[in-house]
């Protein structure tokens, strides 16, 4: 029996098929490649010292995504297959709407016809939209205020219709703050295509010389230094998660819901400080207005996933700083440099 893992040459894909094969599951990996690269999976198995199978597929390719699964016993799905940039959804809100939810209801099609029915589905902090309190729980209201955000949501409500309907799935439903970091060994991080949309890919880029220096969008959030306060937690942090999130239902019906998080707060400038001591780099920087959208703070209330999972972050800023560099010194153009 074999752990499917849809998207798993992505940045949190691949580190996440890292540690299901170093927790001794057997892993089948698809992806399209739109966004991830097929170097990533290799790496994975010099990592972990383990092959696994890779089908180079669509999730909106129902023939392909079938033969997959009558080829391999599978028992369970790991979802992080989509598209992810928040700016590029509102440009191109159809192709968001069709990759993410079109892909996701093939895929839960194509579960239930081979009679799979335990999901961990890959989400993200931006349901919350603008929370007015602090820590966020998973009890808050939710409501997107961009494409993305709400392919997210709606695939959550479809993925909360199903599990009612049926008792036979278990699914989880993973709320993610703000992943940055990279495996330990320097050998699989973030690759983004064209400008990173993210802090840390902008900042090591800028360290490495590939970019002249980072943007900061607002310096006049009432935040201890102006600059937006974000939840920072560790690749490797996130794709343990996962694993937990699988074990917990194997034996469980119904849906469940949990933030992936740290429970704590760094503004930009901060962050911008921690790569700087990592790199031994100056990161030059320049503030820009605030973009519409934004918030002045945003961090997670983990208790949820600290007691029922049994899982905590446990890797802190200066950890993620320094794994993040190790990554981009010994790949200064990603995955396509080697």
């Amino acid at each position: 029996m074999a752990v499917l893992i849809t998207g798993g040459a992505g940045y949190i894909g691949s580190h996440a098929c890292v540690e299901f094969l170093e927790s001794g599951y057997d892993i089948v990996v698809v992806d399209n490649l739109a966004n991830s690269k097929r170097e990533a999976l290799r790496r994975v198995e010099e990592i972990t010292g383990r092959a696994f199978p890779f089908y180079p597929v669509d999730l909106l390719n129902r023939e392909e995504l079938e033969k997959v699964f009558a080829r391999h016993e599978i028992e369970a799905v790991i979802h992080f297959a989509g598209l992810k940039a928040v700016g590029e959804s509102v440009r191109l809100p159809l192709s968001y709407y069709s990759t993410n939810i079109v892909g996701s209801l093939t895929l839960c099609e194509t579960m239930r016809k081979f009679g799979v029915f335990k999901l961990v589905f890959s989400s993200s902090a931006t349901v919350y939209g603008s929370a007015e309190r602090m820590p966020i729980h998973e009890g808050f209201p939710v409501g997107a205020s961009n494409p993305y955000g709400r392919t997210k949501l709606m695939i959550e409500q479809i993925l909360m219709d199903l599990a009612a309907s049926d008792r036979r799935w278990g699914i989880s439903i993973l709320r993610y703050f703000n992943p940055i970091g990279a495996h330990s060994s320097g050998r699989i991080g973030e690759d983004p295509n064209g400008v990173p949309n993210n802090l840390l890919p902008y900042v090591s880029q800028v360290a490495i010389g590939n970019l002249e220096k980072l943007h900061i969008f607002g310096n006049d959030y009432p935040t201890k230094d102006g600059t937006g306060v974000r939840d920072y937690i560790h690749v490797v942090d996130l794709a343990q998660g996962h694993v937990q999130a699988l074990q917990r239902i194997m034996t469980r019906s119904g849906t469940d819901v949990y933030n992936l998080g740290t429970g704590n707060g760094f503004s930009v400038l901060e962050v911008v400080a921690a790569f700087e001591k990592a790199s031994g780099r100056r990161i030059a920087y320049t503030f820009a207005p605030r973009r519409a959208g934004d918030s002045a703070i945003c961090y997670a209330d983990t208790t949820k996933a600290n007691e029922e999972l049994g899982w905590r972050a446990i890797r802190g800023l200066q950890e993620m700083c320094e794994d993040m560099w190790r990554w981009q010194l010994a790949n200064p153009f990603g995955y396509e440099g080697e």
